[in-house]
């Protein structure tokens, strides 16, 4: 597995206007194929009347699945532009689709490939990208005495606490790096005294 990855930090639009032309850029972060495609239809149906709507999405922390449509506009002017921006940003688990108004000015392949491919860069520019690393999964059990002080501490040295429950014990579910987990028993036993239980469970990306 990919250690980490970039993706979008947010859903959100962007616009540009070339020669009274429109290219209104839709990106969202998305988790499965599924979804891209369910964006890219309710972005069709936001622009009933719009002449294109050309798309590229980028799936896999390695990027294994990558999808384009020029969707009318002349062959590899608008989709791959779109798709090579995104791979060149290391971009994941993100689906782009351009919207285009058309203007009543042929702008030609070059001004297409720029115009496609540069609202996208500028729309990655203004809602901003996130990476996400690989974290193994485990989980700390500890009675209730020393839970809060446990949580505290881990939040404190900025662990990725996932969730806390409470029951007779306390389990809290941290994610670390693999490369500390070893580090972090050792941590965990010092300053619990070696009274909480370390699980270790399966693997997940989060917020680097």
């Amino acid at each position: 597995m990919q250690e980490q990855y970039r993706t979008l930090a947010r859903e959100g639009v962007h616009e540009i206007e070339i020669n009274k032309s429109r290219f209104i850029c839709a990106l969202a972060p998305v988790a499965t194929e599924a979804e891209a495609q369910d964006f890219i239809a309710r972005i069709r149906k936001e622009h009933p009347t719009a002449r294109h709507h050309c798309f590229a999405y980028v799936l896999g922390a390695d990027g294994g699945i990558q999808k384009a449509s020029d969707d009318g506009e002349p062959g590899g002017t608008a989709g791959v532009p779109m798709l090579q921006m995104l791979v060149r940003r290391e971009m994941r688990y993100v689906v782009a689709v351009v919207t285009r108004y058309f203007g009543g000015v042929k702008l030609g392949a070059g001004g297409l490939i720029r115009a496609y491919g540069g609202v996208v860069g500028e729309a990655l520019d203004t809602l901003g990208t996130v990476v996400r690393q690989r974290f193994r999964l485990v989980t700390v059990t500890v009675d209730h005495q020393r839970a809060g002080r446990v949580e505290n501490d881990l939040r404190t040295t900025g662990r990725a606490v996932r969730e806390v429950t409470y029951g007779a014990e306390v389990r809290i579910e941290v994610g670390v790096p693999e490369a500390e987990v070893a580090g972090f028993g050792a941590w965990l036993a010092d300053t619990t005294a070696g009274a909480a239980r370390l699980e270790l469970g399966g693997e997940a990306y989060g917020e680097a």
